[in-house]
């Protein structure tokens, strides 16, 4: 027998053969952990099988409706906040109302909100207002400008 690469084998018994697991059960494999039969032994079976009463499939539809919007809401101050924190006939703009901690970024915006009474006179510039607060704002003697200047 000539000595080459294609003629050279291991010793008889040296190298054995790994058993390929998960190739049915003719294979030696069986079933890979799952059992035999079952909605358990299928894929996608174990994970979302769940028992799950009436109750709580009514419980949980609300989380799932309806609209949720994406758009970034006003940061908003109520006027009891104003009459506070501001003196008669002073200006107020986002940004006095972040130095004066009433809210926390100029990002999206002020809102001004009519909680509470006023009697000071306000210069409002750059904040939007409701109609309860515009009303107060104007009785009180003070003026809205909704573009800053």
């Amino acid at each position: 027998m000539v000595l080459r690469l294609d003629t050279i084998k291991p010793n008889k018994g040296s190298r054995k053969t790994r058993k390929r697991i998960g190739r049915g059960l003719s294979k030696k494999g069986t079933y890979s952990g799952r059992g035999t039969k079952g909605q358990r032994s299928r894929s996608g079976g174990k994970s979302s099988l769940q028992l799950k009463g009436i109750r709580t499939i009514m419980l949980a539809t609300p989380k799932t409706r309806g609209f949720r919007s994406t758009k970034a809401k006003p940061e908003v101050v109520n006027l009891l906040e104003l009459a506070k924190n501001y003196a008669d006939g002073a200006k107020v703009t986002p940004e006095s109302l972040v130095k004066k901690n009433l809210i926390n970024t100029v990002k999206n915006g002020a809102k001004i909100l009519g909680k509470g009474e006023i009697s000071i006179k306000l210069i409002i510039v750059g904040c939007s207002a409701s109609e309860s607060a515009k009303i107060k704002i104007e009785k009180a003697g003070g003026s809205l400008t909704n573009n800053a200047s």
